[in-house]
């Protein structure tokens, strides 16, 4: 008994440090990932697996067109997004944002 537990137990302890160091943080990547292209929305800035930049057009099921330079469009899988450089924020929040910065900046002018 003692002597397989002497043989299989290096085997377990390899298998964890082999879990924890190499298998679980690959699955906690896939998982940001899936997360990010799933979010993805018509004016997020993005950059593709091929270093392309540019804007989402429009967005399928399975597929991103993205607006490049100009009227250029190309059409690519959501797969094939690695980043979103800035996401599209609501013109108005934009607007009540700088107001609040210029309020505080008028506050500080005062003093």
């Amino acid at each position: 008994m003692m002597g397989a537990l002497q043989t299989i137990g290096p085997l377990i302890i390899f298998f964890a440090i082999f879990y924890f160091l190499l298998i679980r943080p690959q699955q906690n990547k896939q998982k940001k990932t899936k997360q990010m292209q799933s979010s993805l929305g018509k004016g997020d800035k993005i950059i593709t697996i091929g270093g392309l930049h540019g804007v989402v057009d429009t967005i399928d099921d399975s597929t991103v067109t993205i607006k490049c330079n100009g009227n250029s469009r190309l059409t690519f899988d959501r797969q094939a997004i690695r980043d979103i450089v800035e996401k599209r924020t609501n013109p108005h929040e934009k607007k009540s944002e700088k107001s609040l910065e210029a309020k505080v900046g008028e506050a500080k002018d005062e003093d």
